[in-house]
This record gives C-alpha cells, sequence and structure tokens, in this order.
C-alpha cells in the first residue's frame, strides 16, 4: 500500500522588499509552510533613482530584495502586475478625493482593495491555505469567529489601516509579525541571515516618493477648485488655486497676511464653493462627527450606542466615545473634543486593543444640545445633524 505523504500548507505573502514582509514569509517557512512569495507591481515609479532614494517601494531593488530572501528560505517568487488595479483603486481615488477637499489615507484602499480582496483572489487560484502580510496587527480565532487585534508594538500598529477587514478575508489571513516589536523583527531578520536586516522603512505615500504631493495631483485633476480664503466671521483674507493643495489643521502654505499674533489653521473646506476657512487653533477642537461606509469586524453592527476608544488618523491616539451605528454609518461623541477631524481619513473604533470596525469621516457635527441629544437617541438611522 502506498504511503500517503502530509501535504505542507502553503502561503502567499505578500512581499514588497522590506524587512517586515520578509520575516513574515521567513517566519512561515520556518513554521513548515510552503511558502509562495508574491511581489506586487503597483506603481510605476518614473525614476528608479528617485525612487530607491526616497525609500518608495516598487523599485527594481525592491524585487531584487524579494527574490533574495525567497530564494534564502526556499520558496517561490511570482511578481505581479497590479499596476491598472492600483491607478483605479488607489491612485485615481487618491486624486479625486483632494479634488472634493478631503485628505484620503490610500493605504487604506490599497489594503482594502489590492492586498487582500484581489490578492486572497490570486492566492485561492495557487491553491493557497493562506494569504499572509507583514502588517503589526494580530488575529485571533475562537469558536470560529475572528478579532483583529492591534500589534503590542504601539509605535509600529497598523491595526488602524486594517479596519475594512470581513470575517471571511480574517480566516483566510495570517499576520505573523504582529506579536513582535520592530527591533525584535530585525534582530530576526539578523538571525535568519536576511539580507534586508537593516533596510530602512518605506515611506507611507509609496506613489509619490518625493513627498511632492501638489505636484503629483494638479496635472491629474479633472476639475480645479479654487476660490477664497474666509475667516470664521466670513471676511475675505484672500485667495487660493485650488482646494487639493489644503486640509483640515493645516498651518503652512496658506496664501493670506495674517494680521493676528495667532497663529491661523485651516478649519473647513468648501469643495461646493471653493471656500477655505481659516481660524485660531481652537476652532479645530470638536466632539462629534458623521462616519460612512461602517465595516464591523463582527460582521453586524451593534443596535445600542456604546463606549469605546476611537482613533481619527493613522498616528493619532485613541481618545473615549460614544459610538451610535446608524443604518448609513455611525456618529461619534468624543468625551473631549479632538483636533482636526478630517473629511477622508478613517475612525476606528477599538474595545481595549481589539478593533471593532471603523468608518470613514464625512464631517465634523455641531455640538449637541441637550434637546437634540434626546432626539438622537430616538432616531438611529440618520445623524441628528444633516451632512
Amino acid at each position: 500500500m502506498a504511503q500517503v505523504q502530509n501535504k505542507k500548507k502553503r502561503a502567499v505573502v505578500a512581499m514588497s522588499g522590506g524587512v517586515d514582509s520578509s520575516v513574515a514569509a521567513a517566519l512561515l517557512a520556518r513554521d513548515g509552510y510552503e511558502v509562495v512569495g508574491v511581489t506586487m507591481r503597483l506603481f510605476n515609479a518614473p525614476n528608479e533613482q528617485v525612487a530607491r532614494l526616497n525609500k518608495s517601494c516598487c523599485s527594481l531593488e525592491d524585487v531584487e530584495d524579494a527574490r533574495d530572501v525567497c530564494r534564502k528560505i526556499g520558496a517561490k517568487h511570482y511578481f505581479l502586475n497590479f499596476e491598472e488595479e492600483f491607478q483605479k483603486h488607489v491612485v485615481d481615488y487618491f486624486v479625486s478625493e483632494y479634488e472634493r477637499g478631503r485628505t484620503p489615507h490610500p493605504c487604506l484602499a490599497c489594503n482594502d482593495r489590492l492586498k487582500f480582496e484581489f490578492l486572497i483572489r490570486r492566492a485561492e487560484l495557487m491553491d493557497a491555505d493562506i494569504v499572509a502580510t507583514g502588517h503589526y496587527a494580530r488575529i485571533h480565532e475562537h469558536e470560529g469567529e475572528y478579532s483583529l487585534l492591534a500589534g503590542i508594538d504601539p509605535l509600529k500598529d497598523q491595526s488602524y489601516v486594517l479596519y475594512t477587514l470581513n470575517q471571511e478575508q480574517l480566516s483566510k489571513l495570517s499576520l505573523p509579525i504582529g506579536d513582535y516589536s520592530k527591533d525584535q523583527i530585525r534582530e530576526v531578520a539578523r538571525e535568519l541571515g536576511l539580507s534586508i536586516a537593516d533596510k530602512p522603512d518605506s515611506q507611507d505615500i509609496c506613489f509619490i516618493p518625493d513627498g511632492d504631493y501638489n505636484r503629483f495631483i494638479e496635472p491629474r485633476l479633472k476639475r480645479k477648485v479654487t476660490g477664497t480664503i474666509i475667516d470664521i466671521e466670513g471676511s475675505v483674507l484672500g485667495e487660493h488655486d485650488g482646494i487639493h493643495g489644503f486640509t483640515i489643521g493645516q498651518r503652512k502654505r496658506i496664501p493670506i497676511v495674517n494680521s493676528t499674533p495667532r497663529p491661523m489653521y485651516v478649519t473647513d473646506i468648501n469643495a461646493d464653493s471653493g471656500e477655505v476657512t481659516v481660524g485660531p487653533a481652537e476652532n479645530l477642537m470638536k466632539t462629534r462627527l458623521y462616519a460612512s461606509g461602517v465595516n464591523w469586524i463582527a460582521g453586524s453592527g451593534p443596535t445600542e450606542p456604546f463606549e469605546a476608544e476611537a482613533r481619527i488618523r493613522y498616528n493619532g491616539k485613541n481618545s473615549p466615545a460614544k459610538v451610535t451605528a446608524l443604518s448609513n454609518g455611525a456618529e461619534i461623541e468624543f468625551t473631549q473634543p479632538v483636533r482636526a477631524i478630517t473629511p477622508g481619513q478613517a475612525v476606528v473604533f477599538y474595545k481595549d486593543d481589539v478593533v471593532l470596525g471603523g468608518g470613514l469621516i464625512e464631517t465634523s457635527l455641531p455640538e449637541l444640545s441637550s434637546a437634540t441629544a434626546g432626539e438622537t437617541s430616538e432616531n438611529a438611522d440618520t445623524p441628528a445633524i444633516s451632512v
């Protein structure tokens, strides 16, 4: 009788050529997985030297680094061209959001559509058991239910950009480095003899290696919304060349002469009128916001308002808040005012280190009067203040 050999489980690992994804692949190989490294060509940097010097992704050097690691750990390596998908779902989205006076986080769209949705599909064609990435976050499973948790290294935690994951995706995903700090990951890379152990981290916006957003955005705009700069009383202070050049909380590069001794910040951007409002720092402090497109990690939203910690930007801190799930989003009321609620960014809800869900910030909301607060609790279908 022929002996049946146990087949290794196969893991498709998204490899950027950096230390995090490389160690993720190496750890899985060490645990007995048949690792298949996949490097996604997302954006064709016009200048290879600039891409390398500015620590962008998608350079030829990054591809070679990923291949070298795969050779070291005995893994296959494939190069997948996702440029068309990246252009449509990330770059075009990025530009259109700035066109609307919003401030997007492109990593959210990239993770949601490319690294998980499209990559999981490709991995299924490769008969993979799991897909893995080098994100600093953790996944726990209990009786068939999956939870997403923050990485143990608070300085590197990336759970904020993973809030769109659903139960099906979590069941197919592995995050091998979430239980490590960055220093520990570099040490593991050295122990495993990986050449990228001391490779610098890449920047967040991989397709703008020189960091000049305006130079990247302007030639790609379908419409340029120009207008006036006004103060909080409505007095005109100046004119601007396009709302795409502003973000909530911005202080520098505002083309006005400030006649007051106090710094002025962008506090509002009106995409319809083209008006950009500026004011003192206290005008940035808000307690309420409305978010759309909310995803609940558990699969369904809570039926009652609940207390949680909410984060409104990638490197921001968690702040106590009451979250009310609505049929078309969620309303968040912070215990204390938070600074610069920015449309286009995500708000993510946490209970301790567990990610409950999140959505895209649409607008800040006015303070609630006691009467309006009562109306809100009676009507959970729409925000108390129209948006």
